[in-house]
């Protein structure tokens, strides 16, 4: 079988296969996840429209100035190329056309109508059907040398404005002013209409991203709960908690950010080069020109930055496994005078993470300012060759103001899609962590046709037990022997003999490799793990309480009454200092019942089987924790508990099993004596050498 743990870096980038299988998640949510794509493409639609938005207050309201065409001296192919563009207005046999629209004429076409008076040198301001206003009418007619009218249209010199009165230009720009305004309120409403749609989009995002983690989340720790002990000791404790969240996050991440980011980048983009070629193809293209470059620059530094990444994960994973290390083992450290060469360790690893860090922040420092040389190279271009443009009437003010605008907004996505890029590589190495921790199979096996257990009498057998926790070193070996209902048996033997293994087997926290184990003639195999359980229940040696009240760690969620457990507590003694609590049952533990002593842990753990009332009770170094005081007071409890029980008792200290109906002995994995406790001294065999060596170690004779 291959190495079940995990690989702690795997480092990706863009994976189809892992993000189809992560888009699966994202299914139940899928019109939440279109919904926020929709308010995101509105949000940035809507901000794209706003330098259009400037572009056309410049051009229609600010400087909405005309060049005239003289159309009796106009040639017949000027008219021609000029007639999809039809004049906004025709006064005196003067076609007047924004400047701009002009760009079907070549600059030296221009040229010589201009020099033939064809084509009129001043700017016109265009005022289109202004006859019906009996106010513009009478001032027309009023300044009859300034105003070119013909009963509906005027027009009138750019120059020619400074000549009438503050109150009279009013008059005259009165549309433009309006028009300014309304465009205003336009401008405030896209304002809006981008922040609910850009909160919209985060909101859902976030939704559909925390939805996803909590599913995750749910469904890795419900495949880790039944993975097999094998594979749980082959994985540190950290690793499988960094899985379930942190890694969990980095998908998050991708759904939230990367996906996001990339959506809206992408579609800023794409929607800022249609915007330019819509403006001014020729500027466009000069413009597209300069950006080359920048893909280069991004290229380069994708390959960099994944390298830098790689030196962070590899430094932080060598420093949390570091401290986990220490600080768990931080009494070991100072009992052996270690802090120097602790904190020396330490300070190695802390200086590879900080080079690590330094080394991407001098990459980053470096891509911000080359990006921003490269959108300053591209703005430049845009207002020199925009400028010549405009001096030649290739464009208009607002178009030029307007590139310079949306080149700006262009190369923002450019540097968020580069920097997104480490996100991106985290949330697949993460996502890849994930699914090969849901992808382990490493459990135990349950049965194919499994056998319910009703009312178990408790007889157990075992036949040519085998097992190796490794194939080269066997713990047990040709194990065989039987325990009666209601019998009470206790195992011994020096540590290492298998003694702990045997209660591991019984309970299938491991599968036997070799022979079988019967309960009540029923191959344990045949019957599901969670019924067995419930029926075969042990007292550990490590006993382990979680954080909670006393009476939660006695319950461990089962609908256990109250008064149940208060007898439980009774029954080992342990009301003696639950009682004395500030709170009794309800007082609440801390992480791993750090604010109880060894033996007052050792005996909420005994309560916790003995409420569960197991058909048969497994005593694994039950008592090895208690003092001899305490020890006495529940021996008397236990041997009514065990009363017409299976119980199967494993203890290094030998007083404690001198009323078993039998002990059986085991060495190296194998039997090798059984019967009672003055039939074994008799024998004077290693049941014997093991009580002398304990009791005459202690002063206690033979």
């Amino acid at each position: 079988m291959s190495d079940p743990s995990l690989q702690e870096e795997i480092f990706k980038d863009y994976d189809p296969a892992l993000m189809r299988r992560l888009l699966r998640y994202l299914k139940p949510y899928l019109v939440i996840f279109l919904l926020a794509i929709t308010t995101l493409l509105l949000a940035t639609a809507g901000d794209l429209s706003l330098p259009v938005l400037i572009q056309r207050g410049i051009d229609n309201y600010i400087l909405p100035y005309h060049r005239g065409l003289r159309l009796e001296t106009a040639p017949p192919e000027t008219l021609a190329r000029l007639k999809p563009i039809p004049a906004e207005a025709v006064i005196d046999g003067i076609a007047y056309f924004p400047a701009s629209k002009l760009s079907n004429l070549s600059v030296a076409e221009k040229a010589d109508l201009s020099s033939r008076g064809t084509l009129l040198q001043e700017s016109y301001l265009l005022l289109r059907e202004a006859g019906g206003d009996p106010e513009l009418r009478a001032l027309f007619n009023r300044y009859p040398t300034l105003f070119r009218f013909d009963g509906r249209s005027a027009a009138i010199e750019e120059k020619s404005l400074g000549k009438l009165p503050g109150s009279e230009i009013k008059l005259v720009r009165r549309d433009h002013y309006r028009g300014l305004l309304a465009l205003s309120g336009r401008f405030l409403l896209i304002l809006l209409g981008v922040f609910l749609f850009t909160f919209l989009e985060i909101y859902f995002l976030a939704y559909v991203g925390q939805r996803i983690m909590n599913d995750l989340r749910t469904g890795l720790f419900d495949h880790t709960l039944g993975l097999s002990l094998r594979f749980i000791d082959s994985n540190p404790v950290g690793r499988l908690v960094t899985r379930i969240t942190n890694d969990v996050e980095t998908i998050n991440e991708l759904f939230t950010t990367v996906i996001a980011s990339f959506l809206q980048d992408v579609s800023v983009m794409i929607g800022v080069l249609a915007a330019l070629f819509l403006l001014s193809p020729r500027l466009a293209l000069i413009t597209i020109l300069t950006i080359p470059p920048v893909g280069v620059a991004a290229f380069l530094f994708r390959w960099r930055a994944r390298d830098a990444y790689r030196r962070i994960r590899l430094a932080v994973s060598a420093l949390n496994s570091f401290l986990s290390e220490r600080l768990s083992g931080m009494h070991i450290v100072q009992l052996f005078a270690r802090e120097k060469q602790s904190q020396e360790e330490f300070t190695v690893k802390n200086q590879d993470l900080l080079k690590a860090n330094l080394g991407e922040m001098i990459l980053f420092a470096t891509f911000r300012p080359l990006i921003d040389l490269l959108s300053t190279t591209s703005m430049a271009a845009i207002i020199y060759f925009g400028a010549s443009f405009l001096l030649k009437d290739l464009i208009s003010l607002g178009v030029l103001i307007a590139f310079l605008n949306l080149i700006r907004k262009f190369y923002e996505p450019v540097m968020d899609l580069s920097e997104k890029y480490s996100i991106l590589q985290s949330a697949m190495a993460g996502a890849e962590r994930v699914f090969q921790l849901m992808d382990t199979q490493d459990r135990i096996p349950e049965a194919a046709s499994p056998v319910s257990l009703g009312k178990v009498a408790g007889g157990i057998v075992f036949d040519r037990v085998g097992f190796a926790y490794k194939k080269s070193e066997p713990v047990l070996s040709d194990l065989s022997f039987k325990v009666e209902p209601g019998e009470k048996v206790a195992i011994v033997g020096y540590t290492g003999a298998g003694k702990s293994t045997i209660i591991s087997l019984l309970t299938r926290l491991w599968d036997v490799q070799e022979g079988s184990i019967l309960l009540d003639g029923v191959d344990i195999r045949h019957v599901p793990t969670t019924d067995l359980r419930r029926k075969v229940q042990a007292v550990l040696q490590e006993m382990f309480l979680f954080s909670g009240t006393i009476e939660e760690n006695i319950r461990l969620g089962s609908d256990i009454p109250r008064q149940r457990v208060l007898e439980a507590a009774r029954m080992v003694r342990a009301d003696t200092f639950i009682e004395r609590l500030p709170d009794g049952l309800d007082t609440v533990l801390t992480e791993r019942g750090g604010n109880l002593s060894m033996g007052q842990r050792q005996l909420l753990s005994f309560a916790r089987a003995l409420a569960h009332n197991p058909d048969v009770l497994v005593l694994d170094e039950a008592t090895g924790n208690i003092d001899t005081e305490t020890e006495k007071l529940i021996q008397e409890a236990l041997k009514r508990l065990l009363e017409g029980r299976t119980s199967l008792v494993i203890a290094h200290r030998l007083s404690t099993i001198r009323n078993s109906d039998r002990i059986l002995v085991l060495h190296k994995g194998r039997l090798v004596e059984a019967g009672r406790h003055e039939e074994l001294l008799a024998l004077k065999g290693l049941y014997y050498n093991l009580y002398q060596m304990q009791f005459l170690a202690r002063g206690n004779g033979g």
